[in-house]
């Protein structure tokens, strides 16, 4: 993959999460949720906007695994907890095995070696304060609940995304 089509695609996985988390946040009934959703949505699209200043005219591919995991698990869970669940246990690690992909796999210049720096930092800082969120949430013993969380992997898995989003395939 070359340099422009892998940073294209990465923008388009922080743009699919930028979209989604901003959108679901004002329709989430967890304050805590509501909160996360919403800072969740403003960092992803300030990696977007990094990655549009590097990119210039370069329209956001929809990734269509990654928009319909975290619609599936917006729709499966109006408190939102099962959509931070998916970032963090599902979505988020996978574009981190992506973006490390892209640093091992395809000769980068320094400009976007600065984009993918800063989307793993912000990728994982996210990831790390959906678990603060979460700590002080009840734990969810629904079974539907946990088979849908349980469907969010399996769905990307059959979809031929079991651990990136397909920047090594």
């Amino acid at each position: 993959m070359a340099t422009r089509d892998t940073m294209v695609h990465l923008f388009s996985c922080f743009d699919a999460m930028y979209v989604a988390f901003g959108e679901a946040a004002p329709t989430l009934t967890n304050d805590a949720h509501v909160v996360r959703a919403y800072e969740s949505g403003r960092a992803f699209g300030s990696v977007a906007l990094a990655f549009r200043e590097y990119l210039g005219d370069a329209p956001s591919e929809v990734l269509a695994p990654l928009e319909d995991a975290l619609r599936h698990a917006r729709e499966g869970d109006d408190t939102g907890a099962m959509m931070l669940f998916a970032l963090a246990m599902v979505v988020g690690p996978r574009v981190l095995v992506s973006l490390r992909d892209a640093r091992d796999q395809v000769e980068l210049d320094e400009g976007a070696l600065v984009v993918l720096n800063l989307a793993s930092k912000v990728l994982v800082e996210e990831i790390l304060r959906v678990g603060d969120a979460s700590k002080d949430q009840a734990p969810i013993e629904d079974s539907s609940w946990q088979a849908g969380a349980q469907e969010l992997s399996r769905g990307l898995d059959a979809s031929g995304n079991a651990e990136s989003f397909g920047i090594s395939r």
